[in-house]
């Protein structure tokens, strides 16, 4: 069969250029804002000036487009269904008085001076026991981000602790999804590929523990009398009770029984709604309008706070702004961002600019730290032109697969270093999927919390640097393919 036609390197790089130009441009104007609608503008005036360069070139035809985009949206559709659903967990756990509860007690438990590193510790143990972050995030991750603000932490640093546990318990869980996926792709063992990643994520993780423990240490909380108008504020709007916990542990016998992450949220959602009408029965009538009649009212309430905005008066502004609630609906500015994204990776790969400029990097693939420096980058090329961490994973196992046994590695320092580029780096980029729907659930921007996230972008780093020592890097008798210019081929 003929070979496909690619563009030239540099050709491909001409839509990254545009669309980093572009952002620098969203940025600037919108600020925060940028998510609500001018980025995804910039992704669409990008794909279309790929699919032109793609067609002026004919690398690609509109056809090919097509075909690109149907099957990029139907990779991410369970992705979109999931981050509709966590709205509605949102919704639903705080009106419910759930996440309210964890706060309240939450404040009085943890000190301020180990809240940080506790955090992070935390969402790492529920992460490892759920085998996903994104559940971690959209639950516990909200009553720790609540209980951080009434101590007077910043954002930033909350988001950070809690995205750096949740992604370290997802990352090394053997029920998380992306550790499956990135030991399958590669032909890994799924132990061999857990227990060879905690020579890099280990000292990632305690690297970050390190910080938060000092930061938590050396920082300014807030006053026990601030932490006391937190409480009288829940206390003023909720009702708060032990047994409203008794949603969390139905959830969490859930997770430990294994069932489907949309079986979880489905189910939490119900219960945390019934928890609603039974102990939150005026602030349901609230926020119905209250003129509908007793059953009606109740109904009204319970459809908007899982799908509509919720705006409660805590007499405290601060905290107005924390049990604000977003529902299903609020999802709708991030599911658009997807999809635009999806457009802009179907547009790379159709006019074949992906793979042009994948096999410039597998090309100066020569000496262990070179090849796993190209491995690495690869994964954030993808994970920023793709914009989800699935398809990234399986195309970076996928293109290196071939090399790395030419070479003579094993195929578990493949697999290790997908997911130390791929898995934790997809919750740093605005527009992947990762970042965009933790940016949403914690109401957090993306690039607040970055700086903060140690574990994630330390875990590429403890790549490289492990890489460059040849710390438990073996090498094997390398494959010979019939042929070797065959397998050259099916390498690039």
């Amino acid at each position: 069969m003929e070979e496909k036609k690619l563009p030239p390197v540099g050709l491909a790089f001409v839509p990254l250029l545009i669309l980093v130009a572009l952002l620098v441009c969203v940025i600037s104007a919108f600020g925060s804002d940028a998510l609500s609608g001018a980025s995804q503008i910039a992704l669409l005036v990008t794909s279309a000036c790929c699919i032109l360069l793609g067609m002026a070139v004919k690398t690609m035809h509109w056809e090919d487009f097509e075909q690109a985009v149907s099957r990029n949206v139907s990779g991410v559709s369970q992705a979109i269904l999931i981050l509709l659903l966590i709205g509605a967990v949102g919704g639903s756990w705080m009106v419910s008085g759930i996440v309210p509860t964890m706060i309240y007690y939450g404040m009085q438990i943890i000190d301020p001076r180990w809240f940080l590193v506790s955090s992070c510790l935390i969402c790492a143990v529920v992460s490892v026991i759920t085998g996903s972050s994104w559940t971690t995030i959209a639950t516990i991750g909200i009553a720790l981000l609540g209980i951080g603000k009434a101590q007077g932490f910043g954002e930033g640093w909350i988001a950070g602790a809690i995205i750096s546990g949740a992604y370290f318990g997802d990352k090394i869980s053997p029920m998380s999804e992306t550790t499956v996926l990135a030991s399958s792709v590669t032909g890994t063992a799924l132990f061999t590929h857990i227990r060879y990643m905690t020579y890099t994520t280990i000292p990632a993780f305690v690297t970050g523990l390190v910080v938060f423990t000092v930061a938590g240490l050396t920082a300014p909380t807030a006053s026990a009398q601030t932490v006391e108008v937190f409480s009288e504020g829940l206390g003023r709007v909720f009702v708060l009770s032990p047994w409203l916990m008794a949603v969390p542990l139905v959830t969490g016998v859930m997770i430990a029984r294994r069932l489907p992450a949309v079986v979880i949220l489905f189910c939490a959602t119900l219960l945390a709604c019934a928890a609603a009408v039974l102990v939150q029965t005026d602030l349901i009538d609230h926020i119905s309008g209250g003129e509908y009649g007793m059953w009606l009212n109740r109904f009204r309430g319970v459809m908007i706070l899982v799908y509509g905005s919720t705006s409660l008066e805590t007499g405290v502004p601060a905290l107005n702004e924390l049990v604000a609630t977003h529902g299903m609906a609020g999802m709708m500015s991030t599911v658009w961002l997807i999809f635009c994204a999806m457009i802009f990776g179907a547009s790379m790969s159709a006019s074949g600019m992906i793979e042009s400029i994948m096999r410039m990097f597998v090309r100066r693939a020569r000496s262990t730290f070179s090849l796993v420096g190209s491995t690495v980058g690869v994964g954030l090329f993808m994970n920023i032109v793709c914009a989800d961490q699935y398809l990234s994973l399986i195309l970076t196992g996928n293109m290196f697969k071939d090399v790395y046994r030419r070479m003579g590695y094993e195929s578990r320092l493949l697999s290790r270093t997908s997911e130390d580029a791929v898995t934790v780096t997809s919750v740093l980029i605005p527009w992947n999927s990762c970042g965009m729907t933790q940016s949403m659930v914690l109401g957090v921007s993306t690039l607040i919390y970055l700086p903060y996230c140690f574990f994630n972008y330390l875990s590429p780093v403890m790549t490289l640097i492990v890489a460059a020592t040849g710390y438990k890097i073996k090498r094997i008798p390398a494959v010979q393919s019939v042929s070797d210019g065959s397998a050259d081929a099916s390498a690039l």
